[in-house]
């Protein structure tokens, strides 16, 4: 099932995606509110063409956690090796937008925007301590994410909360997958195209920590609550990695793909 926050002229809500049709479930509340019950939403007999809806954010998690160099062939890239434990930052909830919104950047501020395809794991209940063997209990289910990243601010900083937190900075869907629905998360292609040419072509079996064990490893630090967000890191082929470094540009457009996920596309624009 893939649940979406949408918004028609008539009514706005969760709902269910199904090819190109959105049906209206039954729940009057928000995806938090939803997570937060921990149900799986019925369907209603409503129901909209995608084309006539606004897909919004699936929800706005109240913590974003992101895992840094969490893919080996990117911390080479980088130039550093991936570190023996997961490399944890965090993104700021108002980066959050959705499919179809812009990327946007002050270019007095950044001239190296950077994208970064990202699986997303969307947490379903609260969470602390909790055993490797366990986690999986604690997801609700997965989305796509572009951890957009101003790769000259981060390299000026110890820590990333400026380079990875902008506004804007963490495109975020376009839908939730309920875990059931996702056999195996560590088996998906993923991918980036920038105006259609693709940058990266990865697996998410590449992870260095996989989910489990980073459910586990966070939770021994932070209270993990519903609708919480991870981040579990990139595969090879962002720009600041290519033999000349590539940035996002103004006009262009970044699509991020997770076999069996979702597609994630969203314009860029740089501001005075």
């Amino acid at each position: 099932m893939q649940l979406v926050t949408f918004a028609h002229p008539q009514r706005t809500g969760v709902g269910i995606l199904r090819d190109d049709t959105v049906i209206i479930s039954a729940w009057t509340g928000d995806m938090l509110s939803l997570l937060e019950a921990g149900i799986t939403p019925n369907e209603t007999s409503i129901h909209y063409p995608l084309s006539e809806v606004k897909l919004r954010p699936p929800l706005h998690p109240r913590k974003i956690i992101a895992i840094g160099k969490n893919y080996a062939d990117h911390a080479k890239e980088m130039g550093g090796e991936a570190p023996a434990d997961p490399l944890m930052f965090a993104k700021l909830p108002s980066a959050i937008i959705a499919t179809g919104d812009t990327i946007t950047w002050s270019a007095s501020v950044t001239q190296e925007v950077d994208w970064e395809a990202e699986l997303a794991v969307v947490i379903g209940k609260r969470a602390r301590h909790v055993a490797m063997e366990d986690a999986y209990k604690y997801v609700y289910g997965y989305t796509v994410a572009n951890d957009v990243t101003a790769r000259d601010l981060q390299a000026k900083e110890p820590q990333w909360v400026r380079g990875k937190g902008m506004d804007t900075f963490c495109p975020l869907g376009p839908a939730i997958v309920m875990r059931k629905d996702v056999p195996d998360p560590h088996a998906l292609k993923i991918t980036t195209a920038v105006n259609g040419e693709t940058m990266q072509d990865g697996s998410t079996g590449d992870m260095i920590h996989k989910v489990d064990s980073l459910i586990a490893y966070i939770t021994r630090w932070v209270t993990l609550e519903p609708g919480d967000v991870i981040l579990t890191g990139t595969p090879s082929g962002v720009g600041k990695g290519m033999k000349p470094p590539r940035f996002l540009q103004d006009g262009d457009t970044v699509t991020v793909t997770i076999e069996g996920i979702g597609t994630l596309t969203n314009p860029c624009k740089a501001l005075p």
